[in-house]
C-alpha cells in the first residue's frame, strides 16, 4: 500500500494537543475560497510512500510528543486516502503515538468509517454556517460536514472545531454563536478554534498561475479576532 503525500512537519504546535508530527497529504475534492495550500489538490502529484516509511519518520519525535502530543494528518483531504490513513494510525498506535485527523468532513463511506476506528482525535473545519455559504465557497453542502460531525459524535471520539475567520464572510456574531451552537449539540466537541484568514499563501496562487478567490478581501484585525474569541468564550460559560 503506498498514499501519496505533499510534505511533513516535524514539530507542529498548531494542529492539535501538544507537540504533534504533521503529515499532509496530497489531493483534496474540495475549492475553499480561502485554502492555503492549493498546492494539494491534486491527486496526481505529491510523493509516494508506505505506511511503514511515514510512520518511521513520526517515530524519530516521539520523545518530543509528551502525554498529549502525536501524530496528525491533513492535506489536503486525508479522507480521499482513508485506507491509507488508517493504516498509518494502526502503525502509530502500535507504537504508542496518539493519532489525530484533520478533515473537512466532507466524504463519508466504509472506507471513512473504518479509518475512524483508528482515529483518536477529528479536528474538524467548520468552513461556514450557511449551506448557501458552503456551496458557494467550498464546494459542496453543508449537510456533508455536519452528517460526519454526527457520527464522530455517535462513536464518542473527541473533537477540535475550526473555523476559518473571513471578514464579510464569518466575522460576524450570528457566525460565532451559530458555530458555539453546533459545538454544543455535540458532546464530542470539547474546543473551538477560530482562525484567522491570512492571505500569505497567495504566492503559491501566483506561482500555479491561478486566481487566489479571496485575494481581495482583507486578513482580520487583532481586534476582532479578539472580540470573536470573547463572544464565543461567554457562549461557552453561559448557564443558558
Amino acid at each position: 500500500m503506498e498514499g501519496r503525500v505533499h510534505s511533513f512537519q516535524s514539530l507542529g504546535t498548531l494542529d492539535g494537543p501538544g507537540v504533534r508530527f504533521v503529515v499532509f497529504m496530497q489531493g483534496c475534492n474540495l475549492r475553499c475560497g480561502c485554502c492555503h495550500n492549493p498546492d494539494t489538490w491534486d491527486c496526481a502529484a505529491g510523493t509516494a510512500y508506505t505506511p511503514e516509511e511515514v510512520v518511521k519518520r513520526a517515530v524519530r519525535f516521539k520523545e518530543y510528543f509528551g502525554t498529549a502530543g502525536g501524530i496528525t494528518v491533513s492535506g489536503g483531504e486525508p479522507l480521499l486516502q482513508a485506507e491509507f490513513v488508517r493504516e498509518v494510525f494502526r502503525l502509530c498506535h502500535a507504537s504508542g503515538i496518539n493519532t489525530c485527523l484533520d478533515t473537512s468532513g466532507s466524504i463519508w463511506n466504509e472506507k471513512v468509517a473504518a479509518q475512524l476506528e483508528e482515529t483518536d482525535r477529528v479536528l474538524l473545519d467548520i468552513k461556514y454556517v450557511s449551506d448557501g455559504d458552503y456551496r458557494r465557497h467550498v464546494g459542496c453542502g453543508m449537510a456533508a460536514p455536519m452528517a460526519f460531525l454526527d457520527e464522530v459524535n455517535r462513536r464518542g471520539i473527541p473533537v477540535w472545531l475550526r473555523q476559518v475567520t473571513i471578514p464579510t464572510l464569518t466575522d460576524s456574531r450570528e457566525t460565532v454563536l451559530a458555530l458555539g451552537k453546533i459545538a454544543a449539540d455535540h458532546p464530542c466537541v470539547d474546543k473551538v478554534e477560530l482562525l484567522p484568514f491570512r492571505k500569505i499563501c497567495q504566492v503559491k496562487y501566483d506561482q500555479l498561475g491561478i486566481p487566489f478567490a479571496f485575494g481581495h478581501l482583507p486578513e482580520p484585525s487583532g481586534e476582532t479576532m479578539k472580540e470573536l474569541n470573547a463572544l464565543l468564550i461567554h457562549q461557552e460559560e453561559s448557564p443558558c
